[in-house]
C-alpha cells in the first residue's frame, strides 16, 4: 500500500532524494566507496559540500557578506550558540511556541533576555501582534513556524535591531529577504535532509562583537573559516541536502515550491473549515501552512481513535497530534505531494459521511 507521510520530523523526502541517497550509499561519484565510509576531505565530498552552499545562497537569493554552514547538534545547538556569538548584554525574544521557549531558556544563560511578547496565555494558537522590540537589544529572535502548535509568521519583520530566525519547519517553503537577518538557522529534517545535519546562515560582519571568549566549536567564526569542515561534518545528510536542492531548484526555485504548499495548505484547510466534525485550532490569520492542526469538533470528540484507524487504513501515517494540542497534525512540508493531501481530504469526508 502507497503511504501518505505527515510526519513532523524527521519527515518526507522526495523519491529524487531518496534514491540518489541510496545510489550514492551503494557507490559515491564512481569512487567504488559508499558515501558512508568516504573521506570528508576527498575531492567528491568537497564538491559536494560547496554545491551545497551555493546552491542555498542560489535558492535564497542570499546576498554578499553571509556564509552557509552545514553544523551538527541540531537547531537545539543554535539555541546556545545564537547568545554565545551575538548576545553582549540583552536580547529580545518572542516566545510562540515550545522551541521558542527552550531557545529563550538558553538565552538566559548569557545575558539579559526581554520577551516582548507570548502566545502561552492561548495555548500558542495565534501569533502576538503590536510589540515593541527594545532598541537597545542586541537582537530580535523569532520562530518562523512552530511545528507542534501550527502557527506561522510568513513574512520578515521589520525591527530596528539585528534579526535572528529559527526557520527549521518552513526554510525554503517561501521567498526570505536574507539581508534583513544576521542569523538564520534551520534543522534539516523537515524541508532539506534527513536528522543530522543543521544549516545556518549567518552574516560575518555580525560575528566578533561579544566580549565573552566563546569555545572553538560554539564559535560561528571557527565554521566560517574552515568552511563547515573544521570537524567531520554530518557526510551523508549533506550529500541528501544537496539532492533536495537541485530537486527545487529542477522544479523551478523557492516560489515554485510556494506555490505548490499554498495548495496544499488550501486545500486541507477548506475541508476542515467546511467540516461538521473537524475544526481548526489556530486563528486563521497564523495559520501553518507547513504543519495543519486540527482537532474534532467536542460533541465528536470519542471518534477520534476511529479516524486514525480509518486513515491507517489508507495508508495515511504521522497525522496523531503532539500532546501538546491533541487531536490531529498534518504536516506538509515540501516533498509531501498533493495527492496524499486529497487522499486525506477523502478520508476526512468519507468519515464524516459515515457519522
Amino acid at each position: 500500500m502507497k503511504k501518505h507521510n505527515f510526519y513532523a520530523g524527521p519527515s518526507i523526502l522526495s523519491q529524487y532524494t531518496i534514491n540518489n541517497t541510496a545510489e550514492a550509499i551503494k557507490n559515491f561519484a564512481g569512487t567504488g566507496l559508499s558515501i558512508l565510509e568516504v573521506s570528508h576531505r576527498s575531492k567528491e565530498f568537497t564538491a559536494v559540500i560547496d554545491e551545497a552552499q551555493q546552491l542555498v545562497k542560489e535558492l535564497l537569493e542570499i546576498p554578499e557578506g553571509y556564509q552557509v554552514l552545514f553544523l551538527g547538534g541540531g537547531a537545539s545547538m543554535q539555541f546556545c550558540m545564537v547568545p554565545f556569538n551575538l548576545l553582549n548584554k540583552k536580547a529580545a525574544y518572542i516566545d510562540t511556541g515550545t522551541w521558542a521557549s527552550n531557545a529563550i531558556k538558553e538565552a538566559k544563560l548569557f545575558g539579559e533576555v526581554d520577551v516582548v511578547a507570548s502566545s502561552a496565555d492561548k495555548n500558542y494558537t495565534y501569533i502576538p501582534k503590536n510589540y515593541t522590540v527594545p532598541a537597545d537589544a542586541d537582537y530580535f529572535h523569532f520562530t518562523t513556524n512552530n511545528t507542534i502548535y501550527g502557527t506561522e509568521t510568513r513574512h520578515d519583520p521589520d525591527v530596528n535591531v539585528p534579526l535572528v530566525a529559527d526557520m527549521s519547519s518552513d526554510i525554503f517553503s517561501r521567498p526570505v529577504d536574507v539581508s534583513k537577518y544576521d542569523v538564520i538557522y534551520a534543522g534539516a529534517q523537515k524541508n532539506l535532509a534527513p536528522s543530522g545535519v543543521t544549516i545556518v546562515i549567518v552574516k560575518e560582519s555580525a560575528l566578533g562583537h561579544v566580549e565573552r571568549p566563546i569555545p572553538t566549536m560554539l564559535d560561528y567564526r571557527t565554521h566560517v573559516k574552515k568552511g563547515s569542515m573544521f570537524n567531520t561534518p554530518p557526510v551523508l545528510p549533506i550529500y541528501s541536502a544537496l539532492q533536495t536542492l537541485k530537486y527545487y531548484k529542477e522544479l523551478g526555485g523557492i516560489r515554485a515550491m510556494e506555490r505548490l504548499d499554498l495548495a496544499k495548505a488550501e486545500l486541507l484547510y477548506e475541508a476542515i473549515d467546511s467540516s461538521k466534525m473537524f475544526v481548526g485550532t489556530v486563528n486563521p490569520e497564523d495559520r501553518s501552512i507547513m504543519n495543519v492542526c486540527f482537532v474534532m469538533k467536542p460533541e465528536y470528540a470519542e471518534l477520534e481513535k476511529e479516524f486514525l484507524e480509518l486513515a491507517t487504513s489508507k495508508g495515511i501515517v504521522g497525522i496523531k497530534g503532539h500532546r501538546s494540542v491533541g487531536g490531529f497534525r498534518a504536516s506538509l512540508y515540501n516533498a509531501l505531494p498533493i495527492e496524499s493531501v486529497k487522499v486525506l481530504v477523502d478520508a476526512m469526508n468519507e468519515f464524516e459521511k459515515k457519522h
